[in-house]
C-alpha cells in the first residue's frame, strides 16, 4: 500500500516474465506493471496474466504528496494515473513492449485522514490503535495508458479491526510487518488476525482489485487484437 508521505519515486525496469506474448492464456492482454510492489507482482502472477514492471525505485520521478484540501478518492486516482503515465514515458524510452501500463495506489483512510506508512514504531502504535475496534476505507485506483487511451476504476472496501490490546499492538508493530504498509498493516500476513470483517475486495486491500483489474482488461481485449 502507498504512503501519503512527500514522496518521489524513479522509474527503473524489471522483467518478471520470460512470455513476449501480446496476451495470455487467460485471453486478456498483457501489460507493464508500474509498482514495485511484490504484493501486486504476486497477485498479477496468480491470476495467470503475462507482465513486465516499470518499477518505482526509492527516489525521484511521481510525487506522491496529497494536494491541499484534496479528496481522498481524487487523490489516490491521480497518484495512480502519475504512476501509469510515467512508466509509459520510461517504458516508450526503454523501447519496451508497447503493452498497456497499468498504474495502481492504495490508500487507508480514517475519519477523512490518510494513514501512510508509518515511519518509526510509534507512528505504527498510534495507528493501530486508532483502527482498534474501528472500521476504516481502503481504496485501490487502477489506471491503464496505452495506445487506445486510458481507462480507471477505483476499488474502495471497508475493514473493521476487532478491539486490541496494547499488548497485541506491541507485538504486531514489534514483528516489522507494519512499516511498508499504508495503514501500518498487511492483510495478507500477520496482520490478518486484526481484522474482524470485511466487506469489498480483498485483493484490493493486498494492493491489486483483480475483479477490477479483469473488467478493464476485458473491456480492452477487442481494441489490442492485432
Amino acid at each position: 500500500m502507498q504512503s501519503a508521505c512527500s514522496t518521489t519515486t524513479p522509474i527503473i525496469v524489471t522483467d518478471v516474465s520470460a512470455n513476449t506474448s501480446s496476451s495470455t492464456d487467460t485471453g486478456l492482454p498483457a501489460l507493464l506493471l508500474a509498482s514495485t510492489s511484490p504484493r501486486r507482482r504476486e497477485l498479477l502472477s496468480q491470476a495467470g496474466l503475462t507482465f513486465q514492471v516499470v518499477s518505482p525505485g526509492p527516489s525521484g520521478g511521481v510525487d506522491e504528496s496529497p494536494l491541499a484540501g484534496e479528496a481522498v478518492a481524487h487523490y489516490v486516482a491521480r497518484v495512480a494515473r502519475d504512476k501509469a503515465l510515467a512508466g509509459q514515458t520510461e517504458a516508450q524510452r526503454l523501447g519496451l513492449p508497447a503493452w498497456p501500463v497499468l498504474g495502481a495506489d492504495t490508500t487507508v483512510t480514517l475519519d477523512g485522514r490518510i494513514l501512510g506508512k508509518p515511519a518509526d514504531a510509534a507512528e505504527a502504535t498510534a495507528m493501530l490503535e486508532s483502527l482498534s475496534g474501528r472500521t476504516h476505507q481502503v481504496l485501490t485506483a487502477l489506471c491503464l495508458v496505452g495506445r487506445h487511451g486510458e481507462r480507471a476504476v477505483t476499488s474502495v472496501s471497508e475493514v473493521r479491526f476487532r478491539a486490541l490490546s496494547a499488548v497485541e499492538v506491541a507485538a504486531y508493530v514489534g514483528s516489522g510487518e507494519p512499516y511498508d504498509k499504508a495503514g501500518g498493516y498487511g492483510i495478507q500476513g500477520r496482520g490478518a488476525l486484526l481484522i474482524e470483517h470485511l466487506s469489498g475486495s480483498y485483493s484490493g486491500v493486498m494492493g491489486l482489485p483483480l475483479h477490477e483489474l479483469g473488467e478493464l482488461l476485458r473491456a480492452l481485449a477487442p481494441l489490442e487484437t492485432p
